[in-house]
């Protein structure tokens, strides 16, 4: 996946995300509301987090898999008083809902309802964020952990921006974007596009469908540890991912390239002619070059220098994603 490349004004945006706050407008994310009495048994047997142990006001980052682990989708679940709602990603929401939908047998209780269209999605995104949240009159969030939400005025507030920066997200009804858009606007924040998203996702390293989540690949190679839980018992994809876990057997990698040119996705990822990998995004930066690319276990990770095409690269980390257990 390659993001455009970045004019001034994105620029100032991915700056103010270190400096102040922006808001990005993530209406075009999906959102599947999950009801009924079964419902946090249903995600826990149907993702890789621990759901169950969930109350409501609380929420967690989780992977859909296969039956094999491999990876669907990273999602977002809030836990609701009388639902679980569903941040999935952009182009997702169908393939989820039918998804889900056969693992709804004749006993469950489970109701699933595709949202998205009557509903909105901002993330406020910034060191200065929870000062808008408190004028918002949701200050009773700040300081609590990722995924903690409340409800007020029709508006679900919680904490968690999607990316690695402090913030917060917020799902309303969609007639009310035009009034909370502007509000938030007033208070400071500077306006976040999509391009400057994808820019700051593939230098954090968020994983999206079709380029770092795919049938190729499962959630301990992507990194996602995070929204792993070994202990809760069965699971779709569990048995593969327990194996994993258990005998080291994560063969490649997913880490960010620093790159002295622009490279394709796609790209096969060398050292000295010999095929080590794959780029799977690319964007310009305000610093140059960058990618995310898949490199085998054995090749080496931090300081690598590897070849992308024409393109010479570096390995370094990344913040969405780690490679051992947290």
């Amino acid at each position: 996946m390659t993001a455009s490349i970045i004019n001034h004004q994105d620029r100032e945006a991915i700056h103010a995300v270190t400096k102040g706050v922006v808001v990005c407008d993530r209406s075009h994310w999906g959102r599947i509301r999950i009801g009924d009495d079964d419902r946090l048994r249903f995600l826990h047997n149907q993702s890789t987090n621990d759901f169950q142990s969930l109350k409501p006001g609380e929420g967690c980052d989780t992977v859909m898999v296969t039956s094999t682990a491999r990876t669907i989708d990273l999602a977002t679940g809030y836990v609701l008083d009388d639902a679980v709602l569903l941040l999935v990603s952009p182009h997702r929401r169908e393939f989820l809902m039918q998804w889900l939908d056969r693992y709804i047998f004749f006993a469950d209780k489970v109701t699933l309802t595709d949202v998205t269209d009557e509903t909105a999605t901002l993330s406020i995104i910034g060191s200065a964020s929870d000062a808008i949240i408190e004028k918002l009159g949701a200050g009773a969030l700040i300081g609590k952990p990722q995924g903690s939400n409340i409800f007020i005025n029709q508006t679900i507030f919680a904490v968690g921006s999607g990316l690695t920066n402090p913030g917060y997200t917020l799902i309303f009804p969609v007639t009310e974007k035009p009034k909370l858009w502007q509000q938030i606007l007033n208070y400071g924040a500077v306006e976040l596009s999509d391009r400057a998203w994808e820019t700051l996702r593939i230098l954090q390293g968020r994983p999206v469908p079709d380029a770092e989540l795919t049938d190729d690949y499962n959630p301990l190679e992507v990194g996602l540890w995070q929204t792993v839980s070994f202990d809760k018992g069965c699971y779709i994809g569990q048995e593969t991912i327990a194996r994993l876990n258990t005998y080291k057997g994560v063969k490649q990698y997913l880490w960010g390239i620093r790159l002295n040119s622009p490279a394709e996705p796609g790209t096969v990822i060398t050292i000295q002619e010999e095929k080590i990998g794959k780029l799977t995004s690319y964007t310009e930066t305000p610093d140059g070059h960058f990618g995310l690319g898949y490199i085998r276990s054995k090749a080496g990770g931090v300081g690598l220098k590897v070849q992308v095409g024409i393109s010479e690269g570096e390995v370094v980390s990344l913040p969405f994603v780690s490679h051992e257990y947290p």
